[in-house]
């Protein structure tokens, strides 16, 4: 791993973490880097939770890979505050995880959402989600791959 003077990209950026450190995380991170996935979709009240403003268009984000290490920089393109019911096909097509509708798309998000995981992280043992509750899904692309992975940034979370 370079160290922190050797690194391609600013210790000051913001991360940007795809679920929780483990199986899925690897897969999404995956997926990034291959050029599969484009879009993802957090919940607002995740945002709200943890005090973090929404992501903006053009705003920078340092990818973290499991161990916490920064594999890739990506760009903010699209961002879209939207009640879950308006997530569209093509937005479910581009989180790059093999769904072909919306309904399968949902399905794995809500198991997500409603996993004892999430629910601790909100601090709310009864969270769920419904078709009014607001997300942001995002639209992004890489602009650098780190490799090798690199030390993670200060500048809080996207």
């Amino acid at each position: 791993m370079p160290d922190a003077e050797n690194v391609p990209y600013s210790l000051d950026l913001k991360t940007f973490e795809f679920a929780f450190p483990g199986p899925l995380r690897d897969q999404l991170v995956a997926a990034v880097l291959d050029g599969a996935k484009t879009s993802t979709t957090g919940l607002v009240v995740d945002y709200e939770h943890w005090g973090d403003p929404l992501p903006r268009v053009g705003e920078l984000g340092a990818v973290l890979d499991s161990d916490e290490r920064v594999v890739a920089v990506i760009e903010m393109t699209e961002v879209r505050v939207l009640p879950l019911a308006d997530v569209d096909l093509r937005h479910a097509l581009d989180e790059g995880e093999g769904y072909t509708t919306v309904a399968a798309w949902r399905e794995v998000h809500e198991r997500f959402w409603h996993s004892d995981e999430m629910r601790e992280a909100l601090e709310d043992p009864a969270f769920t989600v419904d078709d009014a509750t607001p997300v942001v899904a995002q639209r992004f692309r890489v602009v650098e791959r780190v490799d090798p992975p690199g030390p993670k940034p200060t500048g809080g979370s996207l």
